[in-house]
């Protein structure tokens, strides 16, 4: 599903013409609303193909940078940039989805913009550097959630050049192997004269997942009720398998008349929507 939104390419230029703010990304939002009849609904925003920027600033050691993007049916969202020595970081994000876009919001109770404000989690990045997570990643508040990948952002972009010096998001990064320590095994003495080669060592298989319990209530009534063992694998350089853990993992959503809503979120950033 990330891939029906579109990718944005933002350039923005100074009073001399030169590239002082770049951007390059995908995202899309999810949206809980309440419908007519009162029952709360799941959809979600994707970015169109006519998108703007307008309202753009470039920013400087006193002003923070600005990237705007409208889209749809009167849709925008932004991020605050700010700089602070020899580094730039996000610092929110403003979203404003329109109700009265009938295709997103095809029921909505309530009309009009609705604006909602978040704490970004763009970590400080040296200047001239490059901002690079090609991992999807998540930030959530009130009833948005919103998804990012495939971002590459460079903000106070020093003459014009963007950098090819990357700063990578932590998911993008390769894991390193762990360090066996030392046994008995392959440990030699003074007194050994013939070395029995060293145990060879297999990655230990990951065990399944254990059966969680996972519920919803309407009132007094138990409305989604979901028995299930979860293991994510996740493609990677590497494959890399998550057990899901149910003595650590809430539950959490909605129930309709038509559609149920079940989400796990296990602690650790995985957010899991049935």
């Amino acid at each position: 599903g990330f891939f029906q939104s579109y990718a944005v390419k933002v350039d923005i230029k100074d009073a001399s013409n030169a590239t002082c703010l770049y951007a390059d990304w995908m995202m899309r939002f999810l949206i809980t609303y309440e419908a007519n009849n009162g029952e709360y609904k799941n959809t979600t925003l994707n970015l169109s193909s006519g998108v703007t920027h307008n309202g753009s600033v470039c920013g400087n050691d006193t002003q923070a940078a600005l990237l705007a993007v409208q889209f749809g049916e009167g849709h925008s969202w932004s991020i605050n940039i700010t700089k602070n020595n020899e580094t730039y970081q996000g610092d929110f994000t403003t979203l404003t989805y329109n109700t009265n876009d009938t295709a997103v919001f095809p029921d909505a109770k309530r009309k009009g913009p609705v604006t909602v404000l978040m704490k970004h989690l763009l970590h400080p990045v040296q200047l001239n550097t490059v901002f690079v997570c090609h991992s999807s990643y998540l930030i959530e508040a009130e009833n948005v959630t919103q998804f990012f990948w495939n971002v590459t952002l460079q903000a106070f972009v020093q003459n014009g050049t963007v950098s090819k010096k990357e700063s990578r998001c932590p998911a993008d990064r390769p894991t390193s192997a762990p360090t066996v320590p030392p046994t008995t095994a392959n440990v030699t003495t003074a007194s050994t004269t013939t070395l029995s080669p060293a145990p060879t060592t297999h990655p230990s298989p990951v065990e399944n997942p254990d059966t969680g319990n996972y519920s919803l209530k309407s009132g007094n009534k138990t409305c989604f009720l979901a028995t299930v063992g979860l293991q994510l694998n996740i493609s990677q350089d590497k494959p890399l398998l998550i057990n899901i853990n149910p003595k650590t993992t809430t539950a959490d959503g909605t129930c309709g008349n038509t559609t149920a809503t079940l989400k796990l979120n296990d602690g650790n950033s995985t957010l899991i929507g049935f």
